[in-house]
């Protein structure tokens, strides 16, 4: 992972949760960490943390992403790496038959879940595409493996985003820039404890083959190896994290 020193992250929704997890996992390995939230309070802590800029952004709006970009450009000259991650998910999201689902609801779902993917990829394209390199991260969830009920836009949003991975790997493979996701698990953050009872915790470990809780920190290494030199041969690509609960 040596070859991560010197590089220029992007972390939508690093502001909290598994996003600050991965600034914190980058700046250890010394990139240049660029926190991106919605919550500018948590941004600018995480940002003083790991010394790096902390950027207010609205995923879902064409302008913020791209002003995000173009703040992150003017600090560090460069943008390497854009992990998505920012999005709606099934902690904030009341479980519900998707007959209950209102129109508004699903639509700022589909907003923030896949249309900010595409902006924020489309934002700091440009960049990595003059300098001939980049990665683009996808965070998924494994629940568009498994079809979860009760959050019919939640999944078919993580859903959307490996087809946009695979066809976005497709369309700038020739420009030095690899495309994939991560799909993990249900993570223990600290949202998720917030929201989730212990019995429904407990029935996820249940179902994993390493018999435990995932953490924040148990994503962090695949984020940076597919960040790193050595995974420039990878890409339009799904790789599960969650334990063995879902053999993909």
């Amino acid at each position: 992972m040596g070859d991560i020193e010197g590089r220029v992250v992007i972390v939508t929704g690093g502001g909290i949760g598994i996003g600050q997890s991965y600034c914190r996992g980058f700046a250890e390995a010394g990139a240049h960490v660029v926190v991106a939230d919605m919550d500018e309070e948590t941004a600018k802590r995480v940002a003083q943390d790991v010394d790096g800029l902390a950027v207010h952004v609205d995923v879902s709006d064409e302008a913020s992403a791209k002003a995000m970009a173009m703040a992150a450009h003017e600090r560090f000259g460069q943008i390497d790496i854009l992990v998505n991650n920012a999005g709606l998910f099934t902690a904030i999201l009341p479980m519900k038959p998707w007959t209950e689902i209102s129109v508004e609801e699903w639509d700022r779902v589909m907003a923030v879940n896949v249309r900010g993917y595409m902006l924020c990829a489309r934002a700091v394209f440009p960049y990595m595409k003059e300098r001939g390199w980049g990665r683009i991260i996808n965070i998924g969830s494994n629940t568009s493996l498994s079809g979860v009920p009760g959050f019919l836009h939640y999944v078919t949003s993580k859903g959307a985003i490996m087809g946009l991975t695979r066809a976005l790997a497709r369309e700038i493979g020739d420009t030095g820039i690899t495309v994939n996701t991560i799909t993990p698990g249900l993570v223990s953050t600290e949202g998720v404890k917030e929201h989730y009872s212990k019995e429904m915790l407990d029935s996820r470990v249940a179902a994993r083959s390493i018999k435990r809780q995932q953490m924040p920190q148990d994503l962090v290494g695949a984020v940076m190896f597919l960040s790193s030199e050595g995974a420039g041969f990878i890409t339009g690509q799904i790789l599960n994290v969650d334990g063995g609960q879902i053999m993909h």
